[in-house]
C-alpha cells in the first residue's frame, strides 16, 4: 500500500515563515515537519511514498530527496496551479496506483503531527465496506475547529463549522481511501474534499464515507506560535527545557542573548542581541544590539520582516 503526503498548501497561516520555505518543510524541534511525517510512515510499514508539491517546492525536494536515508522511496506530484484536498489526490493517482494491484491507499496531511495507528485504521475502513476513512479524536477545540458528524454506526453524516455548538469529532489529517472514490474528479481541475467531494460521496451511498475514532496524539503546525510550542513541548519532553534543536551553521556570538527560541539553517545573532521566543528563519541575520521578543522573523528581498507570533491568526 502507498502513501500520499500533502504538501502543496502555500501555509498563509504560517506567513511569514512561508516567505522562506513551504509549509511542510518548516522545522519542528529541529527536524523539517515532512521528514517527520515521512518517518512516521516509514516507521508504520509504508516504503513507497508520494509528496505533492506547489509552493516553494524546492525546500520540500531538498529536505526529502528520494526517501533513501529513510528507508523510503519517495516520488513527487507537481501541481499547478494548487489542487485542493481533492485535486491533489485525484492528480496524484497515476504514482499511487502505477503498477500496483492495491487500489486502497493513505493520505496524510503535510502540517500535522499524530500518532494514529494505521493499522488498525485500515482494517477499520475495510470492515466498514467504506470509500473514505477519517481518522477522527473528540473536538478539543469547537471555537477553533470545525467539527465531523457521525452515526451510531460511526459513518459520517456532515461537517460543522468552527463555532458550532453541536458535539463532533475533530479530523486530525490521516484518511485511508479506495481510488474509485476520487477517480471520477477531472485531473488538474482544483476540487476539496470535505466541501465538495465527500458531501456527493455520501449523498450517493450512505456509509461511503467512515470515521475512525481514536485517542492518538495530534499537534496542529496551523501558525508560528503553534510550531514554537510544539517544538518547545518536543524539546521538554526529550529533556531540554526551553532549548528546541537549531539548524545547521548557526552562529551566535559572544554575549547574545537567545531563549525559547528556534534558529534555523544559516542564522547568525551578533554580540549583544537579544532573541527571545522567537523563530528565525533561514540566513536571517540579528543585528547586533537589536532585540526581538514573541515574534516571526525573516528575510525577504535582504529585508529582515518581523511579525508578532500573537498577530497571526
Amino acid at each position: 500500500m502507498r502513501a500520499l503526503i500533502l504538501a502543496a498548501g502555500l501555509g498563509t497561516r504560517l506567513y511569514p515563515l512561508t516567505l522562506a520555505r513551504a509549509k511542510a518543510a518548516v522545522p519542528v524541534d529541529g527536524e523539517p515537519l515532512v521528514r517527520r511525517t515521512a518517518r512516521w510512515l516509514a516507521g508504520q510499514g509504508f516504503r513507497d511514498l508520494v509528496v505533492n508539491l506547489h509552493h516553494r517546492p524546492e525546500t520540500i525536494t531538498a529536505v526529502l530527496g528520494d526517501g533513501g536515508d529513510l528507508g523510503v522511496h519517495i516520488r513527487y506530484s507537481w501541481e499547478s496551479p494548487v489542487l485542493g484536498s481533492a485535486g491533489g489526490p485525484r492528480h496524484a493517482l497515476p504514482l499511487l496506483l502505477d503498477r500496483s494491484a492495491e487500489r486502497t491507499c493513505v493520505v496524510v496531511n503535510g502540517d500535522t503531527l499524530t500518532s494514529v495507528d494505521l493499522a488498525a485504521m485500515i482494517d477499520h475502513h475495510r470492515r466498514a465496506g467504506a470509500l473514505v476513512t477519517m481518522a477522527l479524536i473528540p473536538n478539543p477545540r469547537p471555537d477553533k475547529y470545525g467539527g465531523v458528524l457521525l452515526d451510531a454506526h460511526g459513518s459520517v453524516t456532515g461537517f460543522t463549522r468552527r463555532g458550532s455548538p453541536d458535539a463532533s469529532f475533530h479530523f486530525i489529517g490521516p484518511q485511508v481511501i479506495e481510488a474509485d472514490a476520487f477517480m471520477d474528479l477531472e485531473d488538474g481541475v482544483p476540487a476539496e474534499s470535505v466541501l465538495d467531494l465527500y458531501p456527493r460521496l455520501m449523498r450517493a451511498r450512505p456509509g461511503a464515507v467512515a470515521g475512525f475514532v481514536s485517542d492518538a496524539a495530534f499537534s496542529d503546525i496551523g501558525t508560528p506560535a503553534d510550531l514554537l510550542a510544539t517544538s518547545l513541548a518536543l524539546a521538554a519532553a526529550d529533556g531540554r527545557r526551553d532549548r528546541p534543536r537549531w539548524g545547521r551553521g548557526v552562529r551566535v556570538e559572544p554575549g547574545a542573548r537567545v531563549v525559547r527560541s528556534m534558529l534555523w539553517d544559516g542564522v547568525h545573532v551578533e554580540a549583544g542581541a537579544s532573541v527571545t521566543g522567537c523563530i528565525v528563519a533561514d540566513t536571517v541575520v540579528i543585528p547586533a544590539g537589536a532585540t526581538y521578543a514573541d515574534c516571526a522573523i525573516v528575510s525577504d528581498a535582504g529585508a529582515l520582516v518581523a511579525t508578532p507570533l500573537s498577530g497571526v491568526a
